[in-house]
């Protein structure tokens, strides 16, 4: 089989093109570019070819999947477009950095006179409401790591290492904010009722976001396959995006408890970002749903029903 490797502007990334045997999967190929043009497999991003003018969005090759699944009939031939990633880390390494720095930032303001080297020389009185906020914070972080090495399944196994310098301005550095304003010397607490209120509805929701990413993880094999799926089961039947739910929630429970300027507007923020990475995620899996309900149809040669039917139909989240 000739593989032919391209640019996204057309131009040949591997001269002459790429020969393997007819059973060659997609890292194989992977494999086989890495050695022309020393750029490691992580680093690819292969997509099938498409018509130039089409807004339909490329196929990405799959690495596990022989190339034969992506070539029409018995054609011997197949073109590829390569986009060269840049340098990647594993979303392990990247969710570790990003998780790693709050939880250590946190505490130095609970714990070392910092406020000193920004002015206050005053005696400074610790709070209940800042010692159970400390508390939580680190409780948050925490379990956010072991999920990350112990619960999350990726589905793509590595992400741009630029993301790692990103992600970790936005958690250390609104970290930081928070910590320095809920730990000041200056800080007045909220009422001992509210801040039980506030707590305790945080946890319950954090237990409840533990759960849902338990959930999410039984969708995926232990090596990340297993696609888009539909999840389903305790609060997944209320909203498509229940792990993104309970994580606003909690922080709301936490501000609530600690009250400041500095976190609710780390909440607005979280907020904003996290719906429209629920919308997305709520149009792939309606998507999904669709072609799922539309094979089924098609299978039973019912094509007539099914089209009558995709004006009305709709995903329930």
């Amino acid at each position: 089989m000739k593989v032919t490797v391209v640019s996204r502007s057309g131009r040949e990334v591997v001269k002459g093109g790429i020969h393997l045997s007819d059973s060659a999967t997609v890292a194989d190929l992977q494999e086989a570019i890495h050695k022309q043009t020393k750029k490691q497999p992580s680093r690819q991003r292969l997509t099938l070819a498409v018509q130039p003018g089409s807004k339909e969005r490329p196929v990405v090759l799959n690495y596990k999947k022989s190339l034969k699944d992506y070539t029409s009939g018995n054609s011997e031939t197949l073109t590829v477009v390569f986009k060269d990633l840049g340098p990647q880390v594993s979303y392990r390494t990247l969710f570790f950095c990003e998780y790693l720095g709050p939880l250590l930032l946190y505490p130095v303001f609970y714990y070392f006179p910092v406020y000193q080297y920004f002015g206050y020389q005053g005696e400074r009185v610790i709070h209940s409401v800042q010692t159970y906020a400390l508390y939580y914070w680190c409780f948050h972080y925490a379990k956010r790591i072991l999920e990350t090495f112990f619960v999350h399944r990726f589905s793509h196994a590595t992400s741009p290492l630029s993301n790692v310098f990103r992600n970790c301005a936005y958690y250390w550095s609104f970290g930081s904010y928070i910590a320095y304003y809920v730990n000041h010397p200056l800080y007045t607490p909220v009422s001992d009722l509210q801040m039980k209120i506030g707590f305790g509805f945080g946890i319950l929701c954090q237990i409840s976001n533990f759960y849902c990413h338990i959930i999410l993880k039984n969708l995926r094999s232990p090596g990340g396959e297993g696609g888009y799926q539909i999840p389903k089961g305790f609060l997944f039947n209320i909203v498509t995006c229940a792990n993104y739910t309970t994580e606003i929630y909690q922080w709301l429970g936490f501000n609530i408890a600690t009250q400041t300027v500095a976190g609710y507007i780390f909440l607005v923020v979280a907020t904003f970002i996290m719906t429209n990475w629920a919308f997305a995620k709520h149009r792939r899996l309606k998507k999904v749903c669709f072609l799922t309900f539309y094979n089924s149809v098609h299978q039973y040669g019912l094509q007539e029903k099914c089209i009558h039917f995709t004006t009305k139909f709709s995903c329930k989240g």
